[in-house]
């Protein structure tokens, strides 16, 4: 039986090569998203992780929180005084300590030779640094692979990275910024590094030791010292020694691995939602990939009932029938496991690329292949396989051989339809259950969302045993249409309906893909009009000039600028600071009373602005319901970094929750005093009279690179970036799972025209000609495809309607609403992947010979 499964394999060269290119495409688009989902988890954790392995004790200063009464003023560094080239000295000294090296880091924000922020979507992964070389002249850290050090305060060197991407060449002047205003320096050189947070999507810029110092720390001090030790060191006596000869005050040692358990830590906080949407991509993508497998063994098995039956009536066991079909799985299996893998690789290797764009950059790192992908490739390539040649042969070898060879059609029995009825019912009324039962959530906690998922999964499981039975009903009235289009039109849709399970399989490939994209896409649509008009009932301003984090600030020459800058008729400056009330953290903005109204729409419930001042706040609905203030109470918080006592505020008024407004509102002029960066705005909010534009108003600002100028479209955009994400890898996915909808439809399709060789020869002999042929290949295809879109349409528009509860739980103003064009756009693409997947089947049943076809057995 070994033998013979070899020589069918073999036998069939055509077959064998559609069935190990399905079975491949199915294990490549598991493995892909599984490679490619443990890449990005990988090269988003290196995006925010520092390399601790040669650091034994790192050394950094204590000093009074930013914003905490007796701070020192905006110089970044100043109260880092006491790391200084003494304690470096003084610690090199100590025993077990093998190297020291002093470091005066932060943040730098660069544009491009064009003149665009560089790299904004990893803003918090801008590193700076200073060039500290060693006793041979060089720094191990950074380098060299073109140019110089820097040496002057009017030098920089970047990495090769920032340089391809910036299009930067030793020489050029580069427009950067720090924490403030914009500086232009020559670049003079170009390093390498290892720092996972630069190669993974940020940058590097280095700068001499002493211009460093300047703008990270202070004139001849540093931000950190870094000790390794000798080999052999206790890491935790060695801290103690180094915490010896520190001023206990103004320096801490802390060990390199605690800071490691502390990033892990934070990293794991920051990835812990990519790793989980990564792996429901790839639950996704299995469930895709086996239907494309077992509908195509299934299919292989039923066509070769007369050769199981002929094996069985010279003597083969209903045993050895079934070992000799699933060694040829195995075989298969293998084969196309290897290559499914490789090619999966492939896939997951061109997806960051394919997937990222200008605003929402996928983070670079190498592929990370561990075990789960290797598993998963032998799981789907070669137990889905097997799994898929076992059923079916199972059933074939129980015929008896007589009745077997009567017919290659084995048509389900009343019970099993009826047996089929009643569990497709039983989880569809699980399914609706369960996502009807969320119409009354408030949030999107992550106990609704997992019932969320496992509700839409029972849906399209109920949806899929049910389609066999839905296909009659469905593809009859589709019989309305393509009965206008002649016999050709007549006879593709009583092949259609042959075998409707066959049908069936086939379309479920493409009713999942649909089914997701169409789902999300409403959501996405629905969640962005709500935030558009969140924004329409927030914001009177027309741009927003932002920094990118709340530890900057927009420097004072540059709001007077925008304010003089041709076109615009209002600039109002926002301080941006934390407000701890009520045993939570909030938001505060700072604004100017007499200005606010002509750059936010607010809609008090109560009070107004026109008493704010110090010690007098405005807060939204929310905030008030939450600590159970109205206006006129008084309420005790804390605006700033702690180290404050708590005072107590009195309540001017409460308005309708808006994202301009934030939580609260206070005097700018308070707000900025205990703010991260004291004295600072973070926004200026725009009114324009229609002559101002981004490229004007990124002027005034002098090009900042550390600034955002955004009109509405754009913070819309920003606000729904991690749905933005979603859906763009949802696009991704569907066109994965088209490729394999294609070629379950071709496999289909081939089968069904092998089936029915003598029928179409019949059909050549009465006078049919090869382009009615092609068309009734290609109906059909289409017939397949309409009815897999039309049941991924009805089954995404069900969820994202149910499923829609938790986002209004969020936006008091979602509401479902339907995005037309891409739902036609997303129809027309899965009917186009009907017809393209029609074309080979259909030119080959049109070149059969008619006397061959007619003779053909």
């Amino acid at each position: 039986m070994l033998r013979t499964a070899l020589r069918n394999v073999l036998a069939h060269k055509a077959r064998l090569l559609m069935t190990v290119l399905a079975v491949t495409l199915g294990v490549a688009f598991v493995t892909g998203t599984l490679v490619f989902a443990d890449s990005s988890t990988a090269a988003h954790r290196a995006a925010v992780s520092k390399n601790y392995a040669d650091i034994a004790v790192s050394v950094a200063p204590k000093g009074p929180p930013p914003g905490a009464a007796g701070s020192s003023g905006p110089a970044p560094g100043e109260h880092a005084t006491v790391l200084d080239d003494a304690l470096a000295r003084t610690l090199a000294g100590l025993p077990g300590v093998a190297a020291v090296r002093p470091s005066a880091d932060g943040p730098a924000t660069l544009n491009a030779s064009d003149g665009s922020p560089l790299r904004t979507g990893r803003i918090w992964a801008h590193r700076a640094a200073a060039y500290v070389p060693g006793p041979d002249g060089t720094d191990g850290r950074h380098p060299l692979t073109e140019g110089r050090a820097p040496r002057t305060g009017d030098e920089i060197a970047v990495d090769s990275g920032t340089a391809a991407d910036g299009g930067f060449r030793i020489g050029d002047r580069i427009t950067l910024a720090v924490d403030g205003p914009t500086m232009t320096k020559r670049l003079v050189g170009i390093v390498t590094t290892e720092d996972t947070r630069v190669t993974a999507g940020g940058t590097l810029t280095l700068f001499d030791r002493t211009t460093a110092q300047q703008l990270f720390a202070s004139p001849g001090r540093y931000t950190s010292i870094d000790v390794s030790a000798v080999p052999g060191t206790d890491e935790a006596e060695l801290a103690r020694r180094v915490a010896a000869v520190l001023p206990a005050d103004r320096a801490e040692a802390t060990t390199g691995t605690a800071l490691a358990t502390q990033q892990t830590v934070l990293v794991d906080t920051i990835t812990r939602g990519k790793e989980k949407l990564s792996l429901v991509f790839a639950g996704v993508a299995l469930f895709i990939g086996s239907f494309l497998i077992v509908n195509t063994f299934t299919m292989l098995v039923a066509r070769r009932t007369r050769e199981i039956a002929l094996l069985r009536a010279i003597g083969a066991t209903r045993r050895q029938v079934v070992r000799s079909l699933l060694w040829e799985a195995v075989l298969v299996g293998l084969a196309a496991s290897a290559l499914g893998f490789l090619l999966g690789l492939g896939i997951a290797s061109v997806l960051p690329e394919l997937l990222g764009t200008a605003q929402e950059e996928l983070p670079r790192g190498p592929l990370v292949i561990g075990p789960l992908p290797a598993a998963a490739a032998l799981a789907v390539g070669v137990g889905v396989t097997v799994l898929a040649a076992w059923l079916p042969s199972r059933k074939a070898a129980r015929i008896a051989p007589v009745e077997a060879m009567r017919t290659a059609e084995l048509p389900p029995t009343a019970t099993a339809s009826r047996v089929r009825g009643a569990a497709g019912a039983l989880l569809l009324a699980l399914g609706v259950g369960l996502l009807l039962s969320l119409a009354g959530a408030k949030d999107a906690s992550e106990e609704n969302l997992q019932s969320a998922m496992f509700g839409c999964a029972l849906l399209v499981v109920a949806v899929i045993v049910l389609a066999p039975l839905l296909a009659v009903p469905v593809i009859g009235l589709s019989g309305l249409l393509t009965g206008r289009l002649g016999i050709a039109g007549r006879l593709a849709r009583r092949n259609a309906l042959r075998d409707p399970r066959r049908t069936a399989a086939t379309a479920s490939a493409l009713m999942v893909s649909t089914a997701l994209v169409a789902g999300l896409a409403v959501i996405g649509h629905s969640t962005g009009r709500a935030l558009d008009r969140q924004a329409a009932a927030g914001l009177s301003a027309d741009y927003v000039i932002s920094t990118h984090t709340s530890t900057t600030g927009i420097d004072p020459a540059a709001v007077q600028r925008v304010a003089d800058a041709p076109g615009v008729r209002t600039a109002t400056a926002v301080s941006d600071s934390t407000l701890f009330i009520g045993g939570g953290v909030r938001h505060i903005s700072g604004v100017d009373p007499a200005a606010t109204a002509s750059v936010m729409k607010l809609d008090f419930v109560s009070g107004s602005l026109k008493d704010l001042g110090p010690g007098r706040i405005a807060v939204s609905r929310t905030l008030a319901r939450e600590n159970g203030v109205s206006t006129g109470g008084s309420v005790n918080a804390r605006i700033g970094g702690p180290g404050q006592d708590l005072t107590p505020y009195t309540v001017v008024g409460v308005y309708e929750d808006n994202p301009t407004a934030q939580d609260a509102l206070g005097l700018r002029g308070e707000v900025q005093r205990s703010g991260f960066d004291p004295g600072s705005v973070q926004r200026v909010l725009v009114r324009a009279d229609g002559g101002a534009t981004k490229d004007r108003l990124r002027t005034a600002t002098g090009n900042n690179p550390l600034l955002k100028v955004q009109d509405r479209d754009e913070l819309v955009h920003e606000a729904a970036g991690s749905l933005s994400t979603l859906l763009t890898l949802t696009y991704g996915l569907l066109a994965l799972g088209g490729v394999i909808a294609v070629l379950g439809i071709m496999n289909t399709l081939a089968v069904s025209v092998s089936d029915r060789t003598r029928e179409i020869g019949v059909l050549r002999a009465i006078g049919m000609d090869r382009a009615g042929i092609r068309r009734m290949i290609r109906l059909e295809s289409l017939t397949v495809a309409a009815f897999g879109t039309l049941l991924g349409l009805a089954t995404g528009l069900f969820g994202a309607w149910t499923v829609g509860a938790l986002t209004n739980g969020a936006l008091k103003d979602y509401s479902m609403a339907l995005p037309w064009g891409t739902l036609l756009l997303l129809c027309l693409v899965s009917l186009t992947t009907g017809t393209v997947a029609a074309a080979l089947p259909a030119r080959r049943a049109a070149g059969l010979s008619p006397l061959e076809a007619v003779a053909e057995l």
